[in-house]
């Protein structure tokens, strides 16, 4: 079974090594008529793996960071747990401390509207084939254009989530004639269409691929129920928020795996586990980013503080240890960021080996999105059950156990963004999850953004980040300036005017 497993993963995602710029050019050259292509059940095929190609990789001819790359840096380096690394560069420093300006190229959503148009070329010419191709069927069209709604659904969560306002097309850019001039549109109606893209994908899309490897790397109903879970809480539609939640939990397709001596191994080093919903599927053939960014020439490091103050130290009994911590996601001493790099808890994967995957949604992850509906809910009791599940999964220790009254709601937020730091440290969650509750009800709790910046930025600037955060505009990045000067139907974010 493993053998066939290993084999059927090679086949396809050897695939999406290959170039989609072919036929899946942002601007193609006039006179390049990219119908032309749209003929048989096999081209629908090739253009959706060319989508989860431009997920794993930059084209041949595009200089530019992986859509991995800027999920970390976007998730993860305006929150409390990234120190620079010896080789970081002033663009992810000024980032780290939110001195950030349009200039900085870590702003530029190339890769992501790329990937969109990717996904807009199948959404519109694909159905077409059917009239072409009499052996597809109307459910294998049904499940490719769910592959292709849900990540352009989960695009533009991402670039709302990172932006705020940015623009919305919703149609292939299949000639240079296409309208390039597009205003932004506000981040409502962006989560507003992000929600319209999964309900009809979740109608769509299939369960059940048969084997592992596709259903950890491509999507399935249970991913869409995941990205809805996220997108609900941000809404503040908590109701469907925990419809959403259930529908994975209930599914029985997943499960915790208890603390065992190949636990790393099992979930972070080979990937696609019970605990696995969606991740990026990185391979020896098509190597990941993070080897170099967090091993080789190291630029990020785990925070000073976060062995003790995110996973805790047992003083007494250096062996009670929380499995999410020491060896896991970081190095004690040097702060290397392992959980990329590492096999097991005593060595690292070699260069040709770095094929740990992206996580996108795991299943802990999202039974925490549900204890925070069901927090939201009033219901704060059922949601330090589940923080205790998951703890008593991980061997936390009792050094970052809380008593929280499942009555006061800020309370077991708080005890939620902890467990959600330990359990998630260096996924891309981090900001997002600051963000997404500090913003609530009108910024009420504000709090939690300002004792971050306090938490993670040198004593010399932390008044001077402290002011800049009492605008809420600075809690999004600056459209780039490239961006601004291409597209003139552009305004920048009023905070970086």
């Amino acid at each position: 079974m493993r053998i066939k497993i290993t084999h059927t993963i090679l086949v396809i995602f050897a695939l999406l090594t290959f170039s989609c710029d072919d036929y899946l050019d942002l601007r193609p050259q006039d006179g390049t008529v990219r119908q032309d292509f749209w003929k048989t059940k096999e081209d629908i095929k090739a253009a959706v793996i060319g989508i989860y190609s431009s997920m794993l990789n930059s084209p041949p001819s595009v200089s530019d960071r992986t859509l991995a790359e800027y999920l970390f840096m976007y998730g993860e380096l305006r929150g409390d747990m990234i120190a620079p690394g010896p080789n970081v560069i002033d663009e992810q420093t000024d980032v780290i401390t939110s001195n950030i300006l349009p200039s900085n190229s870590i702003t530029s959503w190339a890769t992501f509207y790329r990937i969109i148009n990717y996904c807009n070329t199948v959404i519109d010419l694909a159905p077409a084939v059917l009239e072409e191709d009499p052996t597809l069927t109307q459910e294998q069209l049904d499940n490719y254009l769910a592959e292709a709604l849900t990540i352009r659904a989960y695009m533009y969560f991402t670039l709302a989530r990172s932006f705020k306002d940015v623009p919305l097309k919703l149609e292939a850019t299949l000639s240079d004639e296409d309208n390039f001039q597009l205003p932004v549109t506000p981040q409502q109606q962006i989560f507003e269409q992000v929600k319209i893209d999964l309900e009809k994908a979740e109608s769509l899309a299939t369960e059940d691929y048969g084997n592992i490897p596709e259903n950890k790397g491509r999507i399935t109903k249970h991913a869409i129920n995941a990205i809805q879970t996220d997108v609900y809480l941000w809404t503040g539609e908590y109701q469907n928020a925990l419809e959403a939640a259930d529908k994975v939990i209930n599914s029985g397709n997943y499960s915790l795996i208890v603390a065992t001596n190949n636990w790393f191994n099992t979930v972070y080093a080979r990937g696609n586990s019970s605990e696995s919903i969606f991740e990026f599927q990185y391979t020896p053939q098509n190597l990941n980013p993070f080897y170099n960014i967090f091993l080789q020439r190291p630029q990020f490091l785990a925070a000073p503080s976060v062995l003790e103050d995110v996973f805790g130290v047992d003083y007494d009994d250096p062996e009670n240890k929380d499995i999410r911590g020491e060896r896991a996601a970081m190095v004690p001493g040097t702060n290397e960021i392992y959980k990329y790099t590492g096999l097991n808890e005593n060595e690292r994967k070699a260069l040709q080996n770095s094929d740990t995957h992206w996580f996108v949604y795991r299943y802990a992850g999202v039974l925490l999105l549900k204890a925070e509906v069901l927090n939201q809910l009033g219901r704060g009791a059922e949601a330090l059950e589940i923080i205790e599940e998951i703890r008593e999964a991980r061997e936390a220790i009792q050094a970052t156990s809380q008593n929280v009254n499942p009555d006061n709601k800020n309370a077991v937020t708080d005890y939620i963004l902890a467990e959600r730091s330990r359990e998630l440290a260096f996924e891309g969650k981090r900001w997002f999850d600051i963000l997404r509750n500090a913003r609530r009800n009108e910024y009420e709790r504000l709090d939690i953004l300002i004792a971050v910046a306090i938490n993670s930025a040198p004593p010399s600037q932390q008044q001077s980040i402290v002011n800049k955060l009492q605008d809420p505009n600075s809690h999004y990045l600056p459209i780039n300036e490239y961006e601004l000067y291409t597209n003139k139907e552009l305004t920048q974010n009023p905070f970086y005017n």
